[in-house]
């Protein structure tokens, strides 16, 4: 017998202002599954990268280099990723359909694939991009491109 199928499509934001002006965002909530917040980058939130680097260079450094790093009062990029492989996990044989920040795609893509963490900073996503995983027995595959005739 065949274990059922997961499909999830995360679907990026649109870039609102905060996000054109390089601001680190707020943790977007995610409705329905809580796993799925956004990054939450603590007393950086709201500010951009040139401010957070001007008054503490090791912090984004570090931050940006070692992935177990957290912003203070913010969370790391490890704890982002098993926060999101948590949610995942849990998530009902079916199709979902979620929308989520860019952060958030990196980290189920890094889960997915059991990339190493520092991946996560070589992942761009899209605004407004689909990205689909499928699941099964807690395998996860990553959908790559889609043919030009789907909508």
């Amino acid at each position: 017998m065949k274990t059922p199928l997961v499909r999830v499509r995360l679907v990026s934001f649109p870039l609102d202002a905060a996000a054109r002006q390089g601001r680190f965002g707020h943790a977007r909530p995610c409705p329905g599954h809580e796993g799925l917040r956004g990054l939450a980058t603590g007393d950086w939130a709201g500010r951009t990268l040139d401010e957070v680097a001007g008054g503490d260079p090791d912090g984004v450094r570090a931050w940006l280099s070692d992935p177990g790093y957290a912003p203070p009062g913010g969370e790391s990029v490890d704890a982002l990723i098993a926060r999101v492989g948590a949610e995942l996990a849990g998530l009902a044989a079916g199709t979902h359909r979620i929308v989520v920040e860019q952060a958030v795609v990196r980290a189920a893509v890094v889960h997915a694939l059991e990339l190493p963490a520092a991946a996560f900073w070589r992942l761009d996503v899209r605004p407004e991009s689909v990205t689909t995983l499928t699941g099964r027995a807690g395998r996860w595959n990553l959908l790559v491109g889609r043919s030009q005739d789907e909508p």
